[in-house]
This record gives C-alpha cells, structure tokens and sequence, in this order.
C-alpha cells in the first residue's frame, strides 16, 4: 500500500483511508525527533506571541546573521526557507534547463522541482549490493554533459551517509567540470560529529548546501531550512527573485533560538545513540528483513516475504511506517521508519515481529 503523497507524516491521509482516528496513530513515516519542540523554544514562542502583530522583517537580518555565525561565514551567503524543500525550488530556478544527475534512489522533490523548470535528468543508480551507497565510480559519471550533481547525505530514504574524504573529491572533480553540486544535509544535525561541506564552502562556490531546523528540532509545523554557498552573487539572485514574507515570524525567531540550545542538542545525540542500536538490533534480528545500519534518525529495510504489504499490516494496529515503493529504483518491498521513543521503539518491534510470523 504506497503512500497517498510522495511524504511520510501524512497520518490524516491513511486515518481517513483506514477508518481510524489520527491521533491513535503513532507516526513511524516522518523522521521528527522524538523530543519534540526544545523547551527554549517554547518559553520563546510563549513569551512573543506579539510578533503575529506586525510584518516580519522582508530580509529576516536576524535570522541569517545568526545561522552565518553558526558556521562562521558572512551572512551574505546564507539564504533561509520555507523548510529545506522550499530552496530546492529554489535552486530548480537558477538551473532552468540544465541536465542535472540524480542519485536514485533519492528525496523525490529534486525531480519534481527540476523536472518543472525543464531539467533534463539522468539517473545514477546506486545499488543494493553496495548497500546503495556512492564510490569513486561516482566520480567517472561527472563528465561533459552534466550540469549539476545533486547528493543527499545522510541520503533518503537508505540513511547512508558520504565518508568526507569521497565528497571532497566529487567537490573537487565537480569544480574541475564545472558543475553545480547540490548537498542536502538535512539530517547531519543528527550525527554529533558530523562533517559538514559547509565547512569547505571557502574553496568550491560551486557548491550550495541546504540545512533543516524542522527534524532535529521537530518543528515541522513551523517549517524552517536553510542554504549555504559562497556564490554571493547566486545568493542575492534568488533572495531578490523571493516574494516577501516567506518565512512566519515565529519560524524566523525558532532559528534564532534553538541553535543556542545546547542541552538539547547533547539529549537528542543521547537519545539517538541508545535508541538507534536498540532498533537496528531488535529489526535486524527478524529473519524476514534485510536492515541497512543507519547514520542518522530513520532506518531503512527491506522485507523478504515478496508481496507482504508491512505497511497496510501495522496501521491497524496503530503504527504508520513509511513504504518507499515510490523511490525510483525501489519497489514495494522496501521501508523507512523513524527512530523514536523507547516504549514506541519497543512496540513497533513488537507488532513486526507478530505480522511477520503471521503475516
């Protein structure tokens, strides 16, 4: 049973499918850590509920002094949005044309955003016998022709993360080429000692790099992304082409704050470490799937028993996990779910482990 829409978090669609009411469903489809909103954010939001009262500032200085100070660069080049996806949309602007590679499988906004700014797309397909992670093979397919490379690390949905030292290389054999490479980091926050191409951005304008505030500080309601380059000129172009106000108040001010929220931070990396293994492990020892090791917040399996629909079997007991048969290069037997709480951990395997024995 794929998904209505090409996301997980869309509970209401598959509650009104199903008969069920949505808040009895626990969520698995949408990788939102569990924590829930940083109290420091709360105290914030509680404190100037005002703002609603008077227009954001059109070019929220704030904001962006404070996300170019997070990684210490001018603010110039640093560009906020309406969550990550909206910068994709973005970025689709400025290659209109273009031929642009693709990672399959991949976040499925890059085609829709790129296909509709008459891209032209060519595939990479990354494969299961090398638990569909990229290699320096990835290298020779940069070549005369492409436009621009779009990665995802961690990637979406296998959690595979790039070591640094591959994507330096293709940051440097894209500079040498000529092409744009777009990273998509927007789950790194999960990983404490992540590496970031934020980092390098000094030496490759080539290189745009889009963040999300929305999962690791579980605001998706809020929406919150941002990008990065030192192309200032490609920067100021697409900040002048927004219409105003694209970002509400209260997501402008959430940037603002949670960054300083270290307490928070140092909990959620605590969570992740405990409850990843814990998950990893209790899927991984059902003989029915076949589980890749995460780098960040969700898992990614494959379920061995062809034609048995996981999803379609565990909503009735109230858990929605996230089909990935809508990936390019996946089919139904493959799945995505968040790492959560210990207790909806311990149920999820619970229930899996019960349909895989009696399907």
């Amino acid at each position: 049973m794929a998904q209505a829409n090409q996301h997980g978090g869309n509970v209401l669609d598959m509650a009104l499918a199903f008969g069920m009411d949505e808040t009895s469903i626990v969520d698995f489809s949408a990788n939102i850590n569990p924590l829930g909103m940083p109290a420091s954010l709360k105290r914030a939001l509680n404190a100037q509920w005002s703002l609603a009262e008077r227009y954001p500032d059109p070019l929220y200085r704030r904001l962006h002094a404070r996300l170019a100070a997070q990684h210490g660069c001018p603010a110039s080049w640093v560009l906020a949005g309406n969550g990550a996806t909206e910068l994709i949309y973005d970025l689709a602007f400025l290659l209109r044309g273009k031929t642009v590679l693709l990672l399959t499988p991949g976040f499925a906004e890059y085609r829709l955003a790129l296909e509709g700014m008459d891209c032209r797309i060519r595939e990479y397909p990354l494969a299961e016998q090398d638990d569909f992670r990229p290699d320096r093979r990835l290298l020779a397919a940069l070549r005369p022709g492409i436009d621009c490379l779009f990665l995802c690390s961690p990637n979406n949905p296998t959690g595979q993360l790039i070591e640094p030292d591959l994507m330096q290389d293709i940051a440097l054999r894209c500079r040498e080429m000529a092409i744009t490479l777009v990273v998509d980091e927007a789950f790194m926050d999960f990983i404490a000692d992540g590496v970031s191409m934020v980092d390098s951005l000094a030496n490759f304008p080539n290189v745009f790099v889009l963040r999300s505030l929305t999962k690791f500080y579980a605001i998706p309601g809020l929406r919150l992304g941002y990008m990065v380059s030192s192309d200032g000129q490609a920067v100021a172009r697409l900040r002048e082409r927004r219409p105003p106000w694209t970002l509400n108040a209260f997501a402008a001010l959430a940037g603002e704050v949670v960054l300083d929220d270290v307490g928070y931070q140092r909990d959620s990396w605590h969570w992740l470490r405990r409850q990843q293994a814990y998950l990893f492990t209790g899927l991984n020892a059902l003989p029915a799937l076949k589980v890749w090791r995460p780098a960040a917040n969700y898992i990614f399996f494959r379920c061995l028993r062809p034609g048995l629909d996981l999803q379609a079997l565990l909503l009735p007991r109230g858990l929605l996990i996230r089909s990935c048969a809508n990936y390019p290069g996946l089919s139904a037997d493959y799945y995505r779910v968040a790492i959560k709480g210990a207790a909806d951990n311990r149920r999820l395997l619970d229930a899996m482990g019960s349909v895989l024995a009696h399907g």
